[in-house]
């Protein structure tokens, strides 16, 4: 079992900011900003266009309200989605709260944040996604 696939059965902790039975989304532990979540399938498979055309739209379609309740948690001017994947063989997608289009630069400092912040930002938009 891969680290995300972990991470979705709760065998490493994580901070969870919303789920169903196919996927799961969860705080990424080195953001780029405040809410950057990382969104992947419960089941384990390395590269998002792996997965077949009906799993991808539900993908996406869970991705999308994670992202309206990011946006709803962090008021910002879109969220921004990227699919990489190179460091870690599960399919995932990133969300970052953008007020501009250079929050979505992978190669700026990453936040420190403490596990309290961590917590509080989890909380808020697994909050916002419930009640979608």
């Amino acid at each position: 079992m891969d680290i995300f696939a972990k991470i979705a059965a709760g065998e490493i902790p994580s901070y969870k900011c919303a789920e169903n039975d196919e996927f799961y989304a969860f705080l990424d532990i080195n953001p780029l900003v405040k809410g950057h979540t990382l969104v992947i399938p419960r089941r384990e498979v390395d590269y998002v266009f792996d997965m077949n055309s009906d799993e991808i739209a539900r993908y996406m379609q869970f991705a999308q309200k994670v992202a309206i309740a990011l946006k709803n948690a962090f008021p910002c001017v879109k969220v921004g989605m990227a699919v990489l994947g190179l460091e870690v063989a599960h399919a995932h997608i990133h969300l970052v709260p953008m007020q501009s289009e250079k929050d979505m630069n992978f190669a700026n400092p990453k936040l420190k944040l403490s596990e309290e912040e961590f917590k509080e930002i989890s909380e808020k938009i697994y909050k916002k996604f419930r009640n979608l």
